[in-house]
């Protein structure tokens, strides 16, 4: 007899008992043990299938089944001509040939063929383990990068467990937060970069079908397509339609099969599957077999190799009488969306017209498909929460789900949805589209059916959306809506009661406020709702908490977070209330500006080989600081304010006492040009870029060069400090950057990747990433620790000659030469928005202190400000009379001082646009490359390198 507290039966004969209490344990051969708790080994079992259900969002097999289905079924002969097309069979068999993209046109039936490649590959090589993803643009859990590579990874570990050792590691310490947070990309990229190292998975087939319905994260899934398929044994096979965005990254690595290519076996595959629908629809109808012919040479003839276009004409065809077929079957127009224009035109004629174009201006906005009862909530409620008049039109569908049952709702939804079943279909009560296609048509400005379903644009849509889903939530939530009694209990043990009442707000819970973003862009109404006291204020007073119990029931709190920080931006904005007028008064060049720590003086370096201080609140020139012998191309503030350092084209550098004038130091060494100064984060260290190629570092105190730097092949044209002050990065014309230690000065990464030179570098806030602006148009990001390359930012189609982070390290500004200005999502490379509206090249930006405004300055002699949650233009300041190369914020973010090349400084009051101050003086070119931005305190916010761009301190 052994008595414990803790006991493990492992042995043969074994009872599993779990309860609590003294427990006699049979164990075989007539053992027996006491114990007063027994654990048993069962955790890891647990464990395994929690990492398997918190890894899928979706079952991939299942999938492909719902395809199937939805398509009418897979028909052989429709796809076997694949398997003989010599692109196919070479990346197939020959194991260099390790990624093959299939690309066509809408409808042309790419998805079908990867099904059938599926079927092919499993009955043909068994052994070699197969995944596959299919995106869908209309389902969020369907259409990002990372969701593909957690589709992929979860098929490859349901093949064989033992693979689940790679996701594991990182699952034990993070849980189901590792494949959803912020970071989800990262760790699943490196997790399926693991995998595809394994001998095991030597060979292993991945396919990704509609690559263009991948909406977030497309680039970055692209690039690891290409990077493992050249590092791994995987043999890729993706689709999509042929956009030049993947053509681009898939240009050099990528074996090409083109449906439009093999066209004549496109043609005789659709013919087959014509074929097919046909003698199904003439069997189900009892057509002749004249009639039958006649449908058949039609579709045949006018079918355009478009399997889309077949099947969607059988569709209509079906509610056709066989005496009505000969004649109607004529009426369809070949082409896709000359049908589906045909299809809106049955819909205008049809006696509920406007019901239907109401409805699908719903399902065209909404972010995800909608189930019949969030289909119910968002179109059926009455017209007093909407100032459109014209929805009073619709009472015979208002809200029936207070006054009529669950099953006579959907039967209403249903028979609208029959209304429109050109473009809708329904599957499991969720309404789709019936092709993307078909949505893109709804949605494309170029036809008529955008103005006749969304009249009054897509933010008005936004706005009525939002409208409702608040109106259906202040009418459905209250408190304890489950009815549980019990505010501590678990998610995993709470049974949503039947009827469910959340079912029909699911959407509305999660999206009110993407719809209200999305429509304060461009409707002045939900300006309004977000005043104190108006709508969104007394939804929250009331209902607040009882929307965080529902989210928190429908697992959706991450989510409620980022609402609410949405929401908060938003508010912000409103408050924001300055009136950003017109400042005038400059009259010729100024390059660039900098505050001093308290925000009292100015600095400006110019042309006429001086630099000068300047009082912010009178406007006077308290000092004129000479002693350079050529142009000042920078200036620098230390963070006590007490020196100033001046960069110039003479080749020295300038240490001055700000209080006095007086020149401190002369800093001699360099044998080119100084463009660029920077003062360490404690002061004690000065860094200048040459160019004679060379960096080095001073010491501010005696004035002695510490190190030199060498290593560039180029001039350098910018520097910049980490926070710490523990690394220093040095932008050069010679297309890299390097990463040195300020200590040893030694250099501990060289970054290449930029293909030509880099004009700017900026760390992010907390230091962990450099972003690098170069001539070849893009923007790179960089890990600081590895100095491997994180994410390539494309779309500026010049030269990038400024790049800033926002205060909060999750935007990167950058300006370019081909007049717009871009913001990035650092965590995603993605391009949030693009700001267009400048006529010249921009040379400078800078972010505000909030991080709310963005101020950007441009060759067109403009300031424009920008909202950064939106991208809309708030202000284009006008008044200088030539180009704007240097904008910054004062600490306070009351003052902005924009520098130009008519030989002035303008500071605006952010409070008031009121012009304070014109800043005169300078007999030349003003060239000031450095703006150092502090608090009163002394203690560094940030600086404003070269042409503006900001890098603010942790």
């Amino acid at each position: 007899m052994d008595t414990g507290n803790t006991f493990s039966n492992l042995g043969t004969g074994s009872q599993n008992v779990i309860s609590s209490g003294t427990q006699n344990n049979n164990s075989g051969d007539g053992s027996q043990y006491n114990a007063n708790s027994i654990t048993f080994h069962q955790h890891n079992q647990r464990n395994d299938a929690n990492l398997l259900a918190d890894l899928r969002v979706t079952d991939p097999r299942d999938d492909k089944k719902r395809i199937q289905d939805t398509k009418g079924g897979l028909l052989t002969d429709s796809y076997v001509w694949v398997l003989q097309n010599p692109d196919f069979c070479q990346w197939r068999n020959d194991k260099d040939q390790r990624l093959l993209w299939v690309k066509g046109d809408p409808g042309k039936g790419k998805t079908m063929l990867l099904c059938g490649i599926i079927d092919e590959l499993q009955a043909t090589r068994p052994r070699k383990t197969l995944s596959y993803f299919f995106c869908q643009a209309t389902d969020e859990r369907l259409n990002t990068a990372t969701a593909v590579l957690r589709g992929l990874i979860f098929m490859l570990v349901n093949q064989d467990r033992s693979l689940d050792v790679y996701v594991k590691e990182k699952y034990d310490k993070a849980g189901k937060h590792l494949f959803s947070d912020g970071n989800a990309w990262y760790a699943m990229s490196e997790i399926l970069t693991n995998m595809l190292h394994d001998p095991r998975l030597k060979g292993v087939y991945l396919l990704v079908d509609a690559l263009d319905e991948c909406t977030n994260g497309l680039e970055q899934l692209l690039d690891l397509i290409v990077e493992t398929s050249q590092s791994t044994s995987a043999k890729w096979l993706v689709s999509s339609r042929d956009w030049w965005q993947i053509e681009e990254q898939l240009r050099e690595v990528a074996q090409r099969l083109s449906l439009e290519v093999n066209a004549k076996s496109v043609s005789a595959a659709v013919n087959i599957y014509i074929q097919h629908k046909v003698e199904k629809l003439a069997e189900e109808k009892g057509y002749s077999v004249k009639t039958r012919n006649r449908v058949l040479r039609y579709l045949s003839s006018h079918a355009g190799d478009t399997f889309l276009w077949a099947a969607l004409v059988c569709h209509e065809l079906k509610a056709v009488p066989e005496l009505e077929v000969r004649k109607r079957v004529k009426t369809f127009p070949p082409g896709l969306n000359a049908l589906y224009q045909r299809m809106m035109q049955q819909i205008y004629d049809s006696v509920i017209s406007e019901k239907c174009k109401k409805f699908l201006a719903i399902t065209a906005v909404v972010y995800r498909p909608l189930s019949l009862v969030e289909c119910g909530s968002l179109y059926n409620l009455s017209s007093d929460t909407v100032s459109d008049d014209s929805e009073s039109e619709d009472d015979d569908f208002e809200y029936a789900s207070r006054d009529e049952s669950k099953s006579n709702l959907a039967k209403l939804i249903k028979e609208l949805v029959s209304y429109c079943g050109s473009f809708l279909t329904i599957r499991e009560d969720i309404v789709y589209f019936v092709h993307q296609s078909a949505k893109d048509f709804l949605l494309n400005k170029g036809y008529t059916a955008f103005d006749q379903i969304l009249p009054s644009g897509i933010a008005y849509q936004h706005h009525i959306i939002f409208s409702r889903s608040l109106d259906v939530l202040s009418r459905t939530l209250r408190r304890d809506i489950y009815e549980l009694r019990a505010p501590g209990s678990f998610i995993e043990d709470i049974s949503p009661p039947d009827p469910d009442p959340l079912d029909p707000i699911k959407y509305s819970c999660t999206y009110w406020i993407d719809h209200l973003q999305q429509a304060n862009s461009a409707d002045s109404r939900a300006r309004g709702d977000l005043q104190d006291n108006a709508y969104i204020h007394t939804f929250l007073k009331c209902h607040y908490l009882h929307w965080l119990e529902a989210q928190s029931l429908l697992q959706g709190m991450p989510q409620a977070v980022l609402a609410i920080q949405k929401l908060q931006t938003l508010v912000g904005d409103v408050d924001w209330n300055a009136c950003q007028q017109t400042l005038e008064g400059h009259s010729n060049s100024v390059y660039s500006v900098a505050f001093s720590p308290d925000g009292r003086q100015l600095a400006s370096g110019s042309d006429d080989n001086t630099v000068k201080l300047w009082d912010t609140a009178t406007g006077q020139c308290q000092q004129t600081l000479e002693g350079h012998s050529s142009s000042v191309h920078s200036v620098a503030f230390s963070p006590d304010g007490w020196q100033l350092a001046s960069g110039s084209e003479d080749s020295t550098v300038k240490l001055w006492d700000t209080a006095t004038g007086q020149c401190q130091q002369t800093l001699e060494g360099h044998s080119g040009r100084v463009y660029s100064v920077a003062f360490s984060p404690d002061g004690r260290q000065l860094a200048s870029g040459s160019g004679d190629s060379t960096v080095k570092l001073w010491d501010t105190a005696t004035g002695q060069c510490q190190q030199t730097l060498e290593g560039h092949s180029g001039p350098v044209r910018s520097v910049a400090f980490s926070p710490d002050g523990r690394q220093l990065a040095s932008g050069s014309e010679d297309s890299t950057v390097k990463l040195w230690d300020t200590a040893t000065g030694q250099c501990q990464q060289t970054l290449e990747g930029h293909s030509s030179s880099v004009y700017s570098v900026a760390f992010s806030p907390d230091g962990r990433q450099l972003a690098s602006g170069s001539y070849n148009r893009t923007v790179k990001l960089w890990d600081t620790a590895t100095g491997q390359y994180q994410q390539t930012l494309k779309g500026h189609s010049s030269s990038v000659h400024s790049v800033a982070f926002s205060p909060d390290g999750r935007q990167l500004a950058s300006g370019s030469y081909d007049r717009t200005v871009k913001l990035w999502d650092t965590a995603t490379g993605q391009c949030q928005q693009t700001l267009e509206g400048h006529s010249g090249r921009v040379y400078s930006v800078a972010f505000s202190p909030d991080g709310r405004q963005l101020a950007s300055g441009s060759d067109d002699s403009t300031v424009k400000l920008w909202d950064t949650a939106t991208g809309q233009c708030q202000q284009t300041l006008e008044g200088h009379s030539s180009s704007v190369h240097s904008v910054a914020f004062s600490p306070d973010g009351r003052q902005l001082a924009s520098g130009s090349d008519d030989d002035t400084v303008k500071l605006w009051d952010t409070a008031t646009g009121q012009c304070q101050q014109t800043l005169e003086g300078h007999s030349s070119f003003e060239n000031v490359f450095e703006v150092v931005i502090q608090e009163p305190t002394g203690d560094l916010v940030g600086k404003v390198w070269e042409k503006g761009y900001f890098i603010p301190n942790t």
